[in-house]
């Protein structure tokens, strides 16, 4: 990864201000070209609590990737406009109607945190 992008100097958390949970506790953001277009390809899996966003990202593929994730499209106020559990590999989010990015999670992250559409999310540094 590149040493200049927000992917590799650190993580934020994201909580879900609506339901009072965390999605993630340290969540990666791709915000380059790069990083977005590579986001999890190569890797193993998602460990529990981490995840990746996905900035300026309205629909994803699965294409290439070894596991299945859960994928919670948000808006320009992080606000959940489509939730996407178990996203298996080879499948396609074409577009996500009023998404701006996309949090990638592990599987199950959804359901633990309670996330729904509608739901207010909130970026932590």
């Amino acid at each position: 990864m590149p040493t200049g992008s927000r992917l590799s100097e650190g993580a934020v958390t994201i909580r879900n201000e609506t339901r009072d949970t965390i999605v993630a506790y340290r969540c990666r953001v791709a915000t380059s070209m790069r990083d977005r277009t590579v986001g999890l390809l190569g890797t193993a899996g998602l460990p529990p609590g981490e995840g990746l966003l996905i900035e300026r990202s309205p629909s994803i593929h699965m294409f290439f990737m070894r596991y299945a994730i859960d994928a919670v499209f948000i808006d320009a106020k992080h606000r959940v406009t489509k939730v996407v559990p178990n996203l298996r590999p080879w499948r396609v989010v074409w577009w996500a109607r009023g998404a701006r990015d996309c949090l990638e999670l592990p599987v199950g992250a959804v359901a633990n945190s309670l996330t729904q559409p509608g739901d207010q999310l909130r970026v932590e540094s």
